[in-house]
């Protein structure tokens, strides 16, 4: 049982890195179709499933007890593999081919596994970031993206969703709320009450009526609305 228990939320995390490297690999195929899904789609599934896996891995260290500094190292390891390189090689991989778009601006994704190692790097040595975040978190990062390449899918017709006059910007300001100093408030329950958890239920809730209502393009407004939140309740480090 000891075993076990020390070994399973880095099990859990061995899975999240795998999901990581599967959404990479079907990056590099975004409109090939494999049981009636674009590789786009099957490496936003992926990213999701190590979104969960590092959100259980967490939990059940917290609930076991189980927490060690290999973990919360290889916990970083994976994260930046699955939220960090595999988001900005899904956006490369889109922005490639699209067509009339400049040869360089495929490859400015690369701020983004950059800043998100920036991110964690930090958040590995700032013993602030216990019950809450400095700096978006760079799962919440991967979401976001997920969240763009969904909207670019479902309307082709908005030319200007990938025109560098756009993703300059928002490639650069993502990659500064990752490094930023802003403080945001963590899904991190200590109990499951109302009272202290209202932010956490209140995006849970908002979260899941944005997703029934627009799907995965909604992911890009519920990483504002978090930040709004956040804004308003002022989490202390």
């Amino acid at each position: 049982m000891n075993i076990l228990r020390r070994n399973l939320p880095n099990a859990l995390t061995c899975i999240n890195i795998l999901a990581g490297c599967v959404a990479i690999v079907f990056t590099f195929h975004p409109l090939d179709i494999s049981a009636g899904l674009t590789g786009w789609q099957w490496a936003c599934i992926a990213i999701a499933v190590a979104v969960a896996a590092d959100f259980l891995d967490g939990f059940t260290a917290r609930l076991l007890k189980a927490w060690s500094a290999m973990g919360k190292g290889l916990d970083s390891l994976s994260d930046l593999v699955s939220f960090g390189v595999a988001p900005a090689m899904l956006m490369l991989n889109i922005l490639a081919i699209r067509p009339g778009i400049p040869a360089w601006l495929p490859w400015l994704t690369m701020i983004i596994p950059v800043a998100g190692a920036l991110r964690l790097a930090r958040f590995n040595v700032d013993t602030r970031q216990t019950s809450s975040f400095i700096g978006l978190p760079i799962p919440a990062n991967a979401l976001f993206w997920i969240g763009y390449v969904a909207v670019i899918w479902n309307h082709p017709e908005w030319g200007w969703l990938w025109s560098p006059a756009l993703i300059i910007p928002i490639m650069l300001f993502e990659a500064w709320l990752m490094v930023s100093p802003l403080p945001l408030f963590a899904l991190k329950f200590h109990d499951y009450g109302w009272k202290g958890n209202e932010c956490r239920w209140i995006l849970i809730a908002a979260s899941a009526a944005i997703l029934i209502c627009i799907g995965l393009q909604g992911l890009i407004p519920i990483i504002l609305f978090y930040l709004l939140l956040s804004a308003f309740s002022r989490p202390k480090p």
